[in-house]
């Protein structure tokens, strides 16, 4: 654990108690912190509760013995208007941050040599964020892999000399930390999300620019270019420190930077562009979005000090991320594939773009739009296999176009797309459960549906003498 620095003695609020609330509890009163901690939920002031920490009610906090008020990201602090303690906090003058701020703060008060590689993006940040603490690990490094996926940042090891700390982070963490200095920052892309919580699009990319704002000359800058925020956060931040700052790119070369054409990775870093290796060979790595992922991994390494042969060896044994495009088993000239974490339809374009050949198993509970705009993809697909509420819906608009298959449960579904990809004569065929749906129509996360998904894998390939 890091213990938060800066606040000995003092009162501190804590405002939201999941899981990286209740790690900031821990932090502070390690620090010596005296913390009011509170969440408008009681079933996490329960478990708070069980823990032994003082619940003080936020509408009774006395803003004037407060020093600061830690924010749960998921709490809002701008948009659609701030929560009624951040009102208060900030009518007392009393600062409002986040468990991310709290760790740069007490890294850079450490006084040891730990490095700090922060990642965010719409999309594809918790597969970078993986693969750059499984390259640093193999290259030799003292990786800590946390903040927005896994672990809580304030949950990682105190810092060493040798530490890397591989953190991701959301546009709304990067709100609530306002002097976030990472040595290597990564900028994969920016889509239109979260507006609800940023107003409009425009502060949305703002808000993730920040995270190149306290950046000084020795630190790296490695910024996506193949979108037009991302872009133009790319030439701004190129006009303060070209040497520094890093453009990446999947489908067209660049005369500085990395890039992926058709696969292959180059590395146009120095005086001529150089093949650094070839991704299309690696499965976890599958698809042009991961392609970008790797791009971005592959110039934090650089910028980290590790040799290109070392980086595309770790590339090599990435074992992928759970429930992203995870190979689960292949037997059989068939590929199986868990992407339950596609949970609408854009997600799921990812994986219908990767493959061909495909068995896919979807459905769920239905998110606005539904799937129509997948159909580019529908020749990719020999069948589909049907499961939980949006079934019905799903297999009118693939009527004529895919041929579908009802199977209500994925069990079934699972069976059925077996079977028949076992019979294609292709040499490579793939069962993909990428549902263009949330799961909560019959299971409690996407996490357990693609669990589920495994399972049901490997038992039929167990009973088929086959190894996943």
């Amino acid at each position: 654990m890091i213990a938060a620095t800066g606040f000995e003695k003092r009162n501190v609020a804590v405002l939201g108690l999941g899981k990286s609330g209740l790690a900031t509890v821990r932090s502070l009163e390690a620090g010596g912190a005296k913390v009011f901690a509170w969440d408008d939920a009681a079933a996490k002031r329960e478990e708070a509760a069980k823990e032994g920490f003082l619940l003080a009610d936020a509408a009774q906090w006395d803003w004037s013995t407060l020093a600061a008020m830690i924010l749960s990201p998921g709490i809002p602090f701008t948009h659609p208007e701030p929560h009624a303690a951040v009102k208060k906090a900030q009518a007392a003058g009393v600062e409002v941050i986040g468990d991310v701020e709290l760790f740069q703060r007490a890294v850079a008060a450490s006084g040891k040599a730990a490095r700090i590689v922060a990642i965010t993006g719409t999309n594809g940040k918790s597969t970078t964020t993986a693969l750059i603490g499984h390259m640093v690990r193999r290259c030799g490094g003292n990786a800590q892999v946390g903040g927005n996926i896994g672990k809580p940042v304030l949950e990682l090891e105190a810092p060493e000399s040798s530490t890397v700390y591989v953190v991701e982070v959301s546009s709304y963490q990067i709100d609530l930390a306002p002097s976030l200095k990472p040595d290597v920052a990564v900028l994969l892309n920016i889509t239109p999300d979260h507006i609800d919580r940023h107003g409009t699009v425009e502060h949305y990319a703002d808000v993730k620019a920040r995270l190149f704002a306290h950046q000084r000359a020795g630190d790296t800058a490695v910024i996506g270019v193949d979108d037009a925020m991302t872009s133009g956060i790319c030439t701004r931040e190129i006009a303060k420190r070209a040497e520094t700052v890093v453009p990446i790119s999947v489908g067209k070369a660049l005369s500085r930077g990395v890039y992926a054409l058709n696969g292959v990775l180059h590395d146009s870093l120095g005086t001529q562009a150089i093949k650094a290796g070839d991704l299309a060979a690696i499965k976890t790595l599958a698809g042009a979005h991961n392609w970008q992922n790797a791009a971005a991994a592959y110039a934090a390494g650089r910028a980290l000090g590790y040799q290109r042969e070392r980086i595309l060896t770790a590339f090599e044994s990435f074992p992928g991320l759970a429930h992203r495009m995870e190979i689960v088993g292949e037997a059989d000239g068939v590929r199986y594939v868990n992407d339950s974490k596609a949970t609408n339809a854009d997600a799921a374009s990812k994986a219908l773009a990767t493959y061909d050949n495909i068995y896919w198993i979807i459905g769920g509970k239905a998110k606005e739009g539904g799937i129509s705009t997948l159909e580019e993809w529908f020749p990719r697909i020999r069948r589909a296999y049907l499961i939980g509420e949006a079934a019905s819906v799903f297999a009118e608009t693939l009527r004529g176009k895919v041929e579908a298959v009802h199977c209500g449960t994925l069990d079934r579904a699972v069976e059925a797309a077996s079977r028949d990809a076992v019979a294609d004569p292709h040499a490579l065929k793939v069962v993909l459960l990428s549902p263009a749906c949330a799961s909560f129509d019959q299971f409690k996360s996407f996490e357990e549906r693609g669990d589920m998904f495994r399972a049901a894998v490997q038992e039929r390939l167990a009973k088929g003498g086959a190894a996943a």
